[in-house]
């Protein structure tokens, strides 16, 4: 493995991954609920599990095929019940942020599952996921905003969604999102929610080119002006779509482990990543629902330099592209940047880089 530095001073290329700045795009905050934390709410609310304890929990935990992801899916949304699960959850993504160094985050909502669960309006729903990220923001450092998301399979909310999220600018959020199943339910459906949400000033962030190919792209670029595309790995079956990724710099929310947990590819190896980097396509690197495919952002990071080559430099470039990708006011965005070339500055002037992929 690559190492900094020599003898107690050494760090391995692991090591600088973990204590790197870093931001994160494409990451869903129902699937990103630790094990732990389930079983929290599952008591607090009389709610059933299908496992005695959190060991068990952690084995159900682990993905096996999408139908069982769904499954789990669908556990953890049923034990959110109360305003303060809201809060709790918002609150311990935060956590995990810290844990990781990852500084800002776009995060994924669902906001018509949680309000057909619970019963409780949209607005005290986000009133208590805002108390959480409010208070990880004073209590850890932590800064993250909300892109909700249309669920897919069910069209017919799409507009109401649209609603919420332009109603909500004030309070956090800055895009909507567009998940759920992506074969039969073309980009081009869900053309007039965009329209209300980008009249209102929300940012276009679809899924896209996951489980179906190039065509989902392209129906999120022309039919909802997608920002940025999540997911798009699929891209690189289409030249012409590669082609116009690059030269128009559309940045896409790759997620690797996901991609392979959901037997898009079989191996890192097969993975297009290094591919649509190299071409000069604009990638960034994120998690998609963390415990469920067993990884996080820093484990992608070190999938990519274990698997695929990605050296130091590459990797802080990784982490500025998501920065720059992010919807953050523009001084802002400035502000962090100029704090993530300093750190990564002083990483590499404590730690030597010797070896295969030195800076």
């Amino acid at each position: 493995m690559l190492q900094f530095g020599r003898g107690k001073d050494a760090m391995s290329l692991h090591d600088f991954i973990r204590d790197m700045p870093k931001v994160e795009l494409h990451v869903h905050l129902e699937g990103s609920i630790q094990p732990s934390t389930l079983f929290t709410l599952a008591r607090r609310n009389g709610a059933r599990l299908p496992a005695r304890d959190l060991e068990g929990l952690r084995r159900f935990y682990h993905f096996t095929s999408f139908k069982h992801f769904i499954r789990v899916y669908m556990t953890i949304s049923s034990c959110l019940r109360t305003v303060a699960d809201f809060e709790l959850i918002a609150y311990e993504f935060g956590a995990s942020m810290a844990r990781q160094q990852i500084r800002y985050a776009e995060v994924t909502f669902t906001p018509y599952t949680n309000v057909q669960n619970t019963g409780l309006p949209f607005d005290d729903i986000l009133a208590g996921l805002n108390e959480g990220r409010i208070r990880a923001q004073a209590e850890l450092g932590v800064e993250f905003r909300w892109v909700l998301d249309i669920v897919r399979d069910d069209p017919k909310t799409r507009l109401q969604v649209a609603r919420w999220a332009a109603g909500a600018i004030d309070r956090g959020v800055v895009g909507l999102g567009l998940g759920g199943t992506e074969r039969g339910h073309p980009p081009e459906w869900f053309a007039d929610a965009y329209a209300l949400a980008r009249e209102a000033g929300l940012h276009s962030v679809p899924h896209a080119g996951e489980l179906c190919g190039p065509e989902s792209v392209w129906g999120a670029l022309r039919a909802l002006e997608a920002e940025r595309i999540g997911h798009g790995v699929r891209s690189v079956e289409d030249p012409a779509l590669v082609d116009f990724l690059r030269e128009q710099q559309v940045p896409l929310e790759i997620c690797p482990t996901s991609n392979l947990c959901l037997g898009i590819y079989p191996s890192y190896a097969a993975h297009p990543i290094r591919r649509l980097w190299e071409q000069g396509v604009y990638v960034t690197v994120n998690s998609d629902d963390p415990p469920i495919f067993n990884t996080d952002l820093v484990g992608e990071y070190q999938a990519l330099a274990d698997h695929l080559g990605f050296s130091a430099a590459d990797l802080e470039q990784l982490s500025l592209n998501a920065l720059r990708a992010s919807f953050l006011p523009s001084e802002q965005k400035a502000a962090l940047e100029q704090e993530f070339q300093a750190e990564f500055a002083r990483l590499r002037a404590q730690h030597v880089v010797t070896g295969q992929g030195a800076i």
